[in-house]
């Protein structure tokens, strides 16, 4: 019997693979501190899951329409409008189970066998995985930590071929926390605007936790609107994680195409979190706030903390709840057990010596770095951190 080769062309996410590892050593009775995954540690706010239990008393229990129910849509709208001013109809919104079935829903509709997808580096680790589903080609541009993980214009430019199909962000970045100005996202749509064949899909999923002010996206540029399709949804901002729910906007053929996939795999989102999705995008924003608050001042302790470490650079994150040092100063050290080859050897040794977990950075494209999040409590964090320097300071 032979599984499908349909399975070789991706891999696991490496923070998915990482969270289980440490789920493992903590059923062994150690004491583990978990940075790897990108969860909000805060409960859904009260009114949103009041929405969810009145949804089940209203018998909102039957099969929804695959693009979502129409009032969500139109929440969706209500979102875009108010927070992002940009007008689209419920006929461009589709509503998928979490913001990863939409990124699905998108490559699968627009890449072919073949098509290059530029993508920048670090990047989200299920990106580059969902392009090789499509069996289309991944493009990375390299970026650097002396420019805050920045492209320019001119790295753009010099990464599109014929063959380009679409290219990838996200902004608040995930894993380095980068966000584009107003300005950097008109220089790279002046690129686009000579290569008019490009879709540029817009993951903006961290976009309420966000330390530099208001959020700006790359559609909120007039040329660029029907090109782009924006990926968002409630998990991060809302503290909805196991919830699932997500959602893009784009020009009504490209929704069509990703509700006609969506229409094969899962059909619609589950009923009640749509009704309690309606909610949470159209009351009141200040838990969300509170959380980026909160979130705002565990980034700031966390750089503190990684100053008093040697070896460790990092750029200060201006959005989501990570930060993405370069660790490539401990490469070839040794605790006299263990040497350091990668980043994956030092997020491993991390997780043993240290029992915290953190994800190396070879999953986002970038392998001399390594994600740890503060989507902590603050007592965690003090801990983690103190954990960390020790087990560092013992590679020499």
């Amino acid at each position: 019997m032979q599984l499908s080769s349909f399975l070789n062309r991706f891999n696991e996410p490496e923070t998915l693979k990482m969270a289980k590892m440490g789920r493992e050593l903590r059923s062994q009775g150690f004491d583990v501190i978990d940075m790897s995954l990108g969860e909000p540690d805060f409960d859904t706010p009260a009114h949103i899951k009041d929405a969810a239990i009145q949804a089940i008393h209203d018998n909102w229990t039957h099969y929804p329409p695959v693009a979502g129910f129409l009032d969500l849509r139109e929440a969706v709208c209500t979102k875009l409008k108010r927070d992002n001013q940009l007008v689209y109809k419920p006929e461009n919104i589709v509503v998928s189970t979490g913001a990863k079935q939409s990124l699905a829903n998108a490559i699968l509709a627009i890449v072919d066998e073949d098509d290059e997808v530029i993508i920048p580096t670090p990047y989200w680790v299920t990106y580059s995985e969902l392009v090789k589903i499509a069996k289309g080609k991944v493009v990375e541009i390299k970026t650097a930590l002396s420019r805050d993980f920045k492209m320019t214009p001119a790295m753009l430019e010099a990464a599109i071929t014929p063959h380009t199909k679409l290219f990838m962000f996200s902004s608040p970045c995930n894993p380095s926390g980068t966000v584009y100005s107003k300005q950097e996202l008109q220089e790279l749509a002046d690129v686009f605007k000579k290569h008019p064949d490009i879709f540029i899909l817009s993951d903006e999923i961290y976009e309420y936790i966000n330390y530099k002010g208001g959020h700006y996206s790359i559609a909120q540029i007039p040329e660029m609107k029907e090109r782009v399709i924006i990926v968002n949804g409630l998990s991060k901002g809302f503290a909805m994680t196991g919830w699932r729910l997500g959602y893009i906007a784009a020009n009504a053929t490209v929704a069509k195409a990703c509700e006609k996939v969506q229409g094969q795999f899962t059909s619609g989102a589950n009923s009640i979190t749509q009704k309690a999705a309606v909610t949470a995008l159209t009351a009141d924003l200040r838990p969300s706030m509170e959380m980026k608050e909160e979130f705002a001042r565990r980034r700031s302790r966390v750089l503190e903390l990684l100053k008093d470490i040697p070896g460790l650079p990092c750029s200060a994150p201006d959005g989501a709840f990570y930060v993405f040092p370069d660790v490539s100063y401990y490469y070839g050290k040794s605790d006299g057990e263990t040497k350091i080859e990668n980043a994956s050897g030092l997020s491993l040794y991390l997780l043993s010596k240290a029992h915290v977990t953190s994800v190396m950075g070879d999953a986002f494209g970038e392998p001399a770095c390594v994600r740890f999040s503060f989507a902590n409590s603050m007592k965690n964090i003090e801990e983690g951190w103190k954990r960390i320097k020790t087990a560092l300071a013992a590679l020499t």
